[in-house]
């Protein structure tokens, strides 16, 4: 695999990438690049009228299937959830970013809030960025998830699964956990959530700008790529 990918890579006139370890790989293969953030910081959203009724605040949560959300870390993140929702009194939001992998699992999810919650799916990207404006708090373990809800303000906790997810939570110094270290107390995952809901922060307006105006490199190089 890493043959095919440095060779791909060596071929290219250009390349771009998201973030400081797929910038060290290449440059250990002596292959260079430019860094950019994920173009998603600079998707504009567009807001989504029908949600204005749900009642606030509001949490977002995004999972996805993987082998190490066991049944029992799954179980343990919705007792969890329910806790945390009786405790702010907050409407949940459960958005499956693929329905085809993670409908099912939202579902299951759903089923321990009855009353409280409602599944979100959006085919258009600018409409899912928009699903996490007015929202409190969004646990998420999607990548992109996890950057529209930063973009739109959102307090974030990453459930990390992937390094492009452990990436973004150390650049961004977002709280969260390795999926497999998950606390076993669910009384921790309660303590940690409720500690963002309460005095977690937003991104700086400031950062966000630098991170939205950052994303044209990808296009700017792009462009004098196929000019050349």
């Amino acid at each position: 695999t890493r043959w095919i990918a440095e060779r791909a890579f060596g071929g290219c006139a250009a390349l771009t990438v998201r973030d400081v370890a797929s910038a060290f790989i290449l440059q250990d293969w002596s292959i260079s690049c430019m860094m950019a953030p994920d173009p998603v910081w600079n998707l504009e959203a567009t807001p989504v009228p029908e949600l204005a009724h749900l009642p606030s605040p509001r949490i977002a949560i995004t999972l996805r299937s993987h082998p190490q959300l066991t049944p029992a870390r799954f179980s343990l993140l919705t007792q969890a959830l329910v806790d945390v929702q009786k405790a702010t009194n907050s409407f949940v939001l459960i958005v499956p970013f693929q329905p085809s992998t993670d409908l099912a699992m939202s579902q299951e999810l759903q089923a321990q809030l009855p009353g409280v919650s409602q599944i979100v799916t959006m085919s258009d990207p600018k409409k899912l960025k928009g699903v996490f404006q007015g929202v409190q708090l969004a646990i998420g373990m999607r990548f992109h998830s996890l950057i529209m809800a930063a973009a739109e303000g959102c307090r974030c906790f990453a459930i990390s699964y992937d390094p492009k997810v452990t990436q973004l939570m150390s650049d961004l110094q977002m709280p969260g956990w390795e999926l497999a270290h998950i606390p076993i107390a669910k009384e921790q995952i309660v303590e940690a959530w409720l500690h963002q809901f309460t005095h977690g922060k937003p991104l700086a307006e400031k950062q966000l700008q630098d991170l939205k105006t950052r994303t044209s490199i990808h296009q700017k190089l792009l462009a004098a790529a196929l000019q050349n």
